[in-house]
């Protein structure tokens, strides 16, 4: 295979069994999907037995369970979203551990990160797109809500310029996210793999210079880049958790 077809292999998503047709409708089963439904039933069974746990040697996996739990209640979303959005600390709790399970599930053996297919990035967006609208008309009320989308203390003859361009922009903020968290996540396989094609290209070209020269710069450069992306794993859960969390207080609160 040349650098385009490995790259492809290891990124793009593959079915690994026959699809299970009712009609029109199919769903096979692919590596991306295999691993939502692993991560989901890993944090579905794993964090409620945790927190239920009395056991010493788990005292320090609560304590940092309990720590996020708090942070992103007080830090993320009652300063975003004010007191009342605490209720709301569930949801974003389960936000950011899903999409961080899902970030470093690539980082295993054999694993995907279903956070580099845009289907995936674009539901998490979707759910966004959805809190926004309803959080908000929950908080104002339908009507007000939308009349709220245009800044207050604008002519009337600009509303019909002006409204189109604020759904738009609802609509934008959510798919912001959507290619951000996509892209940040494709981006550090794609040089990884790099990395690994120069040795064999340079190998290629003389066996010395692929596995005497090529490959120790390699090895440091891929083992550097690995390390940053679980840095960048928990930095895009946080980023899309928060921005969700500002997106949300501005429907909650407009000004």
């Amino acid at each position: 295979m040349d650098v385009k077809e490995i790259l492809e292999h290891h990124i793009i998503d593959h079915t690994l069994a026959a699809p299970l047709s009712a009609g029109p409708l199919s769903l096979p089963l692919t590596k991306h999907f295999l691993m939502i439904v692993l991560v989901a039933a890993v944090i579905g069974a794993g964090l409620p037995l945790l927190r239920r746990s009395r056991s010493a040697g788990l005292a320090p996996f609560r304590s940092m369970l309990e720590a996020l739990v708090l942070f992103i209640r007080d830090e993320v979303v009652v300063q975003n979203m004010g007191k009342k959005g605490a209720r709301y600390t569930g949801y974003f709790c389960t936000l950011f551990i899903f999409i961080l399970g899902l970030n470093l599930a690539g980082m295993v053996p054999f694993g995907a990160t279903a956070t580099g297919n845009l289907a995936v990035t674009g539901g998490f967006a979707f759910c966004t797109f959805l809190l926004v609208n309803l959080a908000g008309m929950r908080e104002q009320g339908v009507v007000k809500y939308i009349a709220h989308l245009v800044p207050a203390g604008v002519p009337v003859w600009l509303y019909p310029l002006l409204f189109p361009i604020e759904v738009l922009g609802l609509v934008t903020k959510s798919f912001a996210l959507c290619i951000r968290l996509f892209a940040n996540m494709i981006a550090g396989h794609i040089v990884i793999l790099s990395f690994i094609g120069m040795i064999f290209i340079f190998g290629a070209i003389n066996p010395w210079l692929g596995v005497g020269v090529t490959a120790p710069a390699a090895i440091v450069l891929v083992i550097f880049v690995s390390l940053l992306e679980i840095f960048v794993a928990f930095l895009q859960a946080y980023i899309f958790t928060f921005l969700t969390a500002i997106f949300t207080g501005a429907a909650m609160h407009p000004h």
